[in-house]
């Protein structure tokens, strides 16, 4: 599940609290079977479909549900899941977001990896120390992982939002998920 970057993409989009990650979100109906399109979160995309047991959230309320099946539809997936035989019931489920108990995350393989979420909410100073921010997301690009760093209220820079690129060792020197930060270097002018 790690990627070259040393982080891997799991709910760039959201992180809902520290005992799920938002996996994805189911977004309409598909034919009359029950069958519901999904918006992944994960890369790649049809990692969602390695999870048997989705938490869903919706208006307010979790429910727990078995995938059945899964499988790439075009450009994007599609999935049937246990109790939802009709069209209607999947209808009732369209905009649910998709959650994975974090205890239920692949183990990463080194010290230095890192899932995205966990990476979300991290205080960010320059290697001299100066407050930059904090992680708001994380997004890709074809060369690398981008850091959008929300500047704080007080910033004295001027800068309301940074983005960084996510380069371990040249720009990323320490991240500290227990202290809750992340040290760059950076320039804090740009």
């Amino acid at each position: 599940m790690a990627d070259a970057e040393s982080t891997t993409r799991m709910s760039a989009e959201q992180k809902t609290s520290s005992e799920y990650v938002v996996l994805g979100k189911l977004t309409s109906p598909y034919g009359v079977k029950g069958w519901l399109k999904v918006y992944s979160y994960t890369s790649p995309m049809e990692s969602i479909l390695e999870y048997n047991d989705w938490v869903l959230r919706h208006q307010g309320k979790s429910s727990r549900y078995r995938l059945i099946q899964g499988r790439l539809h075009g450009k994007g997936l599609v999935a049937r899941l246990e109790g939802v035989d009709g069209r209607d019931q999947a209808e009732a489920l369209a905009g649910a977001e998709i959650l994975l108990p974090t205890a239920e995350l692949p183990e990463l393989p080194g010290h230095d990896d890192f899932y995205w979420y966990q990476l979300e909410g991290l205080a960010v100073e320059t290697i001299e120390g100066v407050d930059l921010g904090v992680v708001d997301y994380l997004f890709e690009t074809g060369a690398n992982d981008v850091l959008v760093i929300k500047a704080r209220e007080d910033d004295s820079h001027g800068v309301r939002e940074r983005l960084l690129p996510f380069l371990p060792e040249e720009v990323i020197k320490q991240v500290d998920l227990d202290a809750g930060r992340m040290v760059v270097d950076w320039d804090p002018a740009f």
